[in-house]
Order: structure tokens, then sequence, then C-alpha cells
């Protein structure tokens, strides 16, 4: 026994360059990552609407509308439903049926919410004088007066969307090409099916890429996993400021 070693003597990428080569987990990374852009935009844009819409005082029919809502939050429907009208749409095998089906979270909406009711109504009085309509209002005064609450609702929706592997494993079915990267993961990593990553040849031949070392290998099949969603980090920490609101009002 040597003892451990900090530095490694030499590096070797043979187990990236074992996932990258692999005909379905390149297709699932890209896959995964337009579900994430795509469903993260519209999550985005829904529930900031919706919650600009909701937190306007003069709104009819306010109160039933958020009730409503509340108690599709605490009574979820359940997965048939959901697999009926998915099946019924003809969105079975589609990346849509995964990005529509959770299009707005209650709970962040109502997060959402709280943001922009902090914005001042003298400063949205002053805007309709002006002659600001909705859209202008949301993206020229609600949007910069709640970047933390907006950035910390996207980091929440991305990571959802990024770690989505149940619906996608219900929905995407139809080729193994369609599938996500949390999928091809699961079965690898969780499931120990080696032959997921590896190829069925490859392990009949038992070659140089069968003899890989499987702990190294689902290691770096998890930190490619992670990457992506590491990166967002540092441009949603900017946002992550106190009194955001501080600087900007004026009454």
């Amino acid at each position: 026994m040597g003892g451990l070693k900090i530095l490694p003597q030499e590096l070797d990428f043979l187990n990236y360059r074992i996932v990258f080569s692999h005909p379905i987990l390149v297709p699932s990374l890209i896959n995964s990552i337009i579900i994430t852009v795509v469903g993260t935009i519209i999550n985005i844009s829904l529930t900031t609407t919706a919650a600009y819409v909701l937190t306007r005082p003069n709104l009819t029919l306010k109160r039933p509308i958020m009730v409503f809502l509340i108690i599709m939050m605490l009574f979820d429907p359940g997965l048939v439903p959901e697999y009926i009208v998915v099946q019924k749409l003809g969105l079975m095998g589609s990346k849509w049926s995964v990005i529509l089906v959770t299009a707005v979270n209650v709970y962040y909406l109502v997060i959402m919410m709280r943001y922009f009711e902090k914005v001042p109504q003298s400063i949205v009085e002053a805007a309709t004088i002006d002659g600001a309509n909705h859209i202008q209002m949301l993206m020229r005064i609600f949007y910069p007066l709640s970047k933390a609450g907006v950035a910390t609702i996207t980091m929440f929706y991305a990571v959802v969307r990024w770690n989505e592997y149940f619906r996608a494993g219900i929905y995407l079915t139809r080729k193994s090409t369609d599938t996500v990267l949390q999928v091809v993961l699961r079965q690898f990593v969780v499931l120990g099916d080696t032959v997921s990553i590896l190829g069925q040849q490859n392990v009949f031949d038992y070659n140089a890429l069968a003899r890989a070392d499987y702990s190294a290998l689902k290691g770096a099949t998890i930190i490619v996993a992670i990457i992506p969603i590491l990166i967002i980090y540092p441009f949603v920490l900017r946002f992550y400021a106190k009194d955001i609101l501080s600087g900007g009002i004026k009454e």
C-alpha cells in the first residue's frame, strides 16, 4: 500500500471518449438541453405573465381563480389522466409531451406573485400615465425590479427540467435516440445496466471498452450530466442580491 495520491500520475480521458462516442448518449444529451431550454423559456413566460395578471388590483374573479389554482396544486389529478391527455393530443414520442405537461408550477407562480406585489403602485400608475401598455410594464418595470425573483424561478425550473426522467421514460419511448440523458444515466448508474452505455457488441467481444473501469465510467457519465446545469449557476447567482428594489424606487 503506497498510500493515496492527491495528484494523478497521468490523465486518461478514455471514459469520456466512451461516453461521447456512444450513439445514444450524445443525442440524449442534446434532447435534454433542448427540453431544458425550451421548457424553461415557456415556464418563465407563462409564470411571469400569470403572476402579473393575478397581481393587478382590478382583476375580475381574482379570488376564484386563485382558489382554483391552489386546489389544483394541492389535489394533483395524477399520472393516468395526464397520460390520457398526452395520448389524445398525439404527443406520445414527442419532446412536447415533456415540455407542455409542466408548463406552470403553481408554487413558483405564488412566489413570483410575491415579488411582483412589492413593485409600488405609484410606479405602475406613472407608467400608465406615460402611455405604457401591459406588455411594456411587464418588460420594462416588473422584470427589472424583480430580477432576483425571475432568476430564482428560472433556476428552479431549469433544474427540474434537466433532472426530468420519469415522464421522459414514459412518453419518449418510440426510438432510443428520443430519450433524455437522465434516463440513460439512471439505467447505467442506478440500475447497473452497463450494456446501455458500453454497447451490446462491445460487451460480447470483451474488448478494451468492455474492460474499462465501470466506477470511473459511471463517474464520467455523472460529470457529463452535472456540468451543463452548473454552467447556469454563475449567471443566476449574480442576481441574488438583497434589497433589489432599493436602487430603483424613489417614493
